[in-house]
């Protein structure tokens, strides 16, 4: 199966600090009732300020059953991130009509990813503050873009070995340059509201056309040459 080339930072899921996962179909429900109102809170009050007392009680659960399936916040906030992180690396690319033309698969894992970091672009922004301040939030940061990297290079080798895309450039390199324009584009649009030269918010449709248009004349795809 070919695979499919990933734009963003979509790439393996790095270990983030973990328990084992409960071993009841209760104890399933309850971890997940805590990570969705773990989201809310983090959402709603910030990193610093979201309280495990209001977590528990979004939850609907009292303070001690947290503890059952969590030791402390940065537990918590890594699951939360964890569920987040999922959802972007598998966002669901939909119907590709002709998955043989490698710029329709490119265009579609675009449009994904964006969709899907402006989905959870508050946690994202969460995830950078948190870093900045924390070492094993950082370490977890940098592992996830790396992973990423690594993966969209992979992709970049497997077009380079099917004669689709320019054979000089070196897949990492490329990788590390067109996967960190996609991140920071995104993060500067969904997080920071950064606005275009008019003053307006960027249109989706937009920003998928000119990073599917730089990532093709970056590679040298067929037709952009």
């Amino acid at each position: 199966m070919k695979p499919t080339l990933p734009v963003g930072d979509r790439g393996e899921q790095p270990a983030a600090p973990r328990r084992e996962p409960p071993a009841t179909s209760r104890g399933i429900r309850t971890r997940a009732a805590l990570v969705a109102a773990a989201r809310v809170v983090f959402e709603r009050d910030g990193y610093l300020d979201a309280r495990l007392t209001d977590i528990a009680r979004e939850a609907g659960c009292a303070t001690g059953t947290f503890y059952t399936y969590f030791s402390n916040k940065e537990e918590i906030f890594a699951a939360v991130l964890d569920e987040a992180q999922q959802d972007m690396m598998h966002p669901g690319m939909g119907r590709v009509r002709d998955a043989d033309d490698p710029c329709a698969v490119l265009e579609a894992s675009n449009r994904a990813y964006l969709t899907a970091y402006r989905r959870n672009a508050k946690l994202m922004g969460l995830m950078e503050q948190v870093a900045h301040v924390d070492p094993e939030f950082r370490r977890f940061r940098t592992d996830r873009a790396e992973a990423f990297i690594a993966r969209n290079a992979r992709g970049i080798a497997d077009l380079q070995a099917r004669s689709i895309v320019d054979p000089d450039v070196d897949p990492m390199t490329a990788s590390r340059a067109l996967s960190g324009m996609v991140s920071r584009l995104a993060y500067g649009v969904f997080v920071s509201g950064e606005v275009d030269g008019d003053g307006r918010e960027h249109d989706l449709d937009e920003l998928v056309f000119t990073v599917t248009r730089l990532w093709a004349n970056a590679l040298r795809f067929p037709g952009h040459r």
